[in-house]
């Protein structure tokens, strides 16, 4: 059968054939070409890769390099992590969104603490365990800080496999995930693990895009069964796509004096446990809520923010109220407004509080 036709059946070419060449070839051009120089390279701490393999997950590695340095200069270790506020956690991790993977990454830490004596645990099935710490992610920390002969199949290693294969199996299946997974153990080399899988991450990176590939500049190209075929974007194949939805919610910026109102979002949700400003269905609502409000209102500019599932467009009002304000008119408006308390302005953006939110006030 041609690599044609097995990708269009559905099925993937048996890799044991192609396993050494593709190892090899990889091995030798990490060490070529790859990535060297990022601050998570070139260590065995645990506690360092798994911070890099956490905030990399749906982010780019140029925005982690500030964060990450950010990072450990403030929780130079697990122990560190593990004893600070989630507050404080939340509020370094502003701007790198998915702030559920912050609060994981408190909870992972405090687990480590509690549960293994402050020491990621050597084996990628027992890091698996811990919060927020998915098979991959442990197979990444197990391999890098242990040399552990383990599969990572993040979404980009997914794209490079899935070429290279012509896997043309539903990866929105549990039994294309099953398969794509036995694939990527069954093709581990016996010898530089780390070099192989470094290498995984950096050609899914830089070269096997998911758009506009530089086939000319892959190791794997002669090997290849997208490039083969000429259509290197007919994989992953997932063929559930969630639609994407929009979303409008009015922001009110109520500010007297240097203190604004802050509500803390639910411990579920968009935002989930970031402190915000408070939320109506649109700025003309917050207007009429605030109506006969002393002070006065101005209408910001619409703020377009992207989110994973939807696009969100935020419409702020900032109300100001007057610095000397009888305590009966003030208790009238805060009678309004969701459960929240005033801060200084400094005190909030010291606070973990949703990127366009810090842009705003920070503005």
């Amino acid at each position: 059968m041609s690599a044609t036709r097995a990708a269009a059946s559905g099925r993937a070419r048996a890799p044991a054939a192609v396993t050494p060449s593709l190892a090899a070839r990889l091995v030798a051009w990490q060490r070529q070409h790859g990535r060297h120089d990022l601050p998570w390279q070139g260590t065995r701490d645990a506690y360092r890769i798994w911070l890099s393999e956490v905030m990399l997950q749906q982010t780019q590695v140029a925005t982690v390099l500030v964060y990450y340095e950010r990072f450990v200069g403030r929780f130079p270790d697990v122990g560190a992590l593990a004893a600070a506020p989630l507050d404080e956690v939340l509020a370094l991790w502003s701007g790198l969104g998915y702030y559920g993977r912050a609060r994981l990454l408190h909870r992972c830490a405090q687990a480590v603490v509690d549960e293994h004596g402050g020491r990621f645990p050597r084996r990628a099935a027992t890091l698996a365990t811990l919060p927020g710490i998915g098979r991959s992610t442990a197979a990444a920390i197990a391999v890098f800080a242990y040399g552990e002969r383990a599969a990572i199949l993040d979404g980009n290693v997914q794209r490079v496999l899935t070429r290279a294969l012509g896997f043309g199996d539903d990866l929105a299946t549990a039994a294309g995930r099953r398969a794509l997974w036995a694939h990527a153990e069954s093709m581990l080399p016996r010898r530089g693990i780390r070099a192989y899988t470094q290498g995984l991450m950096d050609l899914g990176a830089t070269v096997c895009l998911a758009r506009r590939p530089r086939c000319g500049d892959c190791p794997l190209a002669g090997a290849c069964v997208a490039a083969a075929e000429g259509r290197p974007d007919a994989y992953p194949v997932k063929s559930r796509r969630l639609q994407r939805g929009r979303r409008t919610s009015g922001l009110l910026w109520l500010v007297q004096g240097d203190a604004l109102w802050l509500e803390q979002r639910p411990a579920q949700g968009v935002w989930a446990g970031l402190w915000s400003l408070p939320q109506a269905d649109s700025a003309q609502a917050w207007q009429r809520a605030a109506t006969g409000w002393p002070g006065q209102g101005q209408a910001l500019p619409v703020i377009e923010h992207a989110l994973t599932h939807f696009d969100w467009r935020l419409e702020p009002l900032r109300w100001t109220l007057p610095a000397r304000l009888p305590a009966a008119a003030r208790r009238a408006v805060e009678a309004a407004l969701p459960p929240g308390r005033w801060v200084a302005r400094d005190e909030a953006l010291a606070l973990g509080l949703p990127a366009p939110v810090r842009r705003l006030i920070d503005g």
